[in-house]
């Protein structure tokens, strides 16, 4: 067995909407992966999926992974990925959940309701900023996640993304058209397709502006704030608290739980 700076661990982030794969060498993300998320799967098509990423790989040592690690919030599909994995690696893959070491105090009623992707986002946020922050990620939800000055997780805020309540919006409003999610030109729009970006996309850099504010507020102290996701790029260059964006946070903050459990 390669030892651990050469092992290859296979991260998996299932996710409402997308599925995201990592491949790691030691802390070294080598290669991403990322299919839709669909609401039932078999063994074998997850399998494909693991084929086909394989296939894509120029490294020919990362195409069998030697260990693996799974987070979910997609209770339908997670057996298959499980499954998958263990045929695909010889072992049962960590899933991230109760009982894992975290290396974090999880200041939460119950700490088991915590999505596993908001756990790894912790994990990983905690390994390279100093504290206080406030860490954001921007997916099918917008996770909040506030980490104090003491280091410990003391809870956050959940609320719908940004792409998905584009999405909603035209479902339900059928004079309303999807959008492209960009920031538009004025707050004050001159089109119907540019008064739906305007709401959607400053309204989120509005909500997220002030979420931020009133958790400092409830701290009493402010924090660094960084952001994570699909947009978050985009409502970093328009927010006015958001200090940096961090790319593929939760499958670096899965392989840091992979790192502390399999030692």
């Amino acid at each position: 067995m390669a030892n651990k700076n050469e092992q290859v661990i296979l991260c998996v982030n299932i996710g409402n909407t997308v599925t995201k794969l990592g491949l790691f060498r030691g802390k070294e993300l080598a290669a991403t992966w990322v299919v839709t998320t669909p609401f039932s799967t078999t063994v074998s098509e997850v399998q494909t999926v693991l084929m086909t990423f394989a296939a894509s790989l120029n490294d020919e040592a990362l195409k069998k992974p030697d260990d693996g690690i799974v987070a979910s919030v997609v209770p339908t599909v997670t057996g298959k990925w499980i499954s998958a994995l263990n045929i695909e690696c010889g072992k049962q893959p960590l899933v991230v959940g109760p009982g894992l070491k975290t290396g974090i105090k999880l200041g939460y009623s119950d700490p088991s309701e915590i999505g596993a992707d908001r756990i790894a986002d912790v994990v990983a946020a905690r390994s390279k900023y100093s504290c206080p922050l406030i860490v954001i990620n921007m997916e099918t939800t917008t996770t909040f996640e506030v980490i104090n000055d003491k280091g410990e997780f003391v809870g956050g805020v959940i609320a719908p993304g940004l792409e998905a309540s584009v999405r909603e919006l035209s479902n339900v409003a059928a004079k309303i058209p999807v959008i492209e999610v960009k920031a538009p030109a004025t707050v004050i729009a001159k089109s119907t397709r540019e008064s739906v970006q305007a709401g959607a996309v400053m309204g989120e850099v509005a909500r997220i502006d002030g979420l931020v504010e009133m958790m400092w507020a409830e701290l009493g102290y402010k924090t660094r704030v960084i952001a994570a996701g699909s947009h978050a790029h985009l409502i970093q260059t328009l927010s006015k608290t958001v200090d940096e964006c961090v790319d593929n946070l939760t499958l670096h903050g899965l392989n840091l739980l992979y790192m502390r459990n399999k030692k």
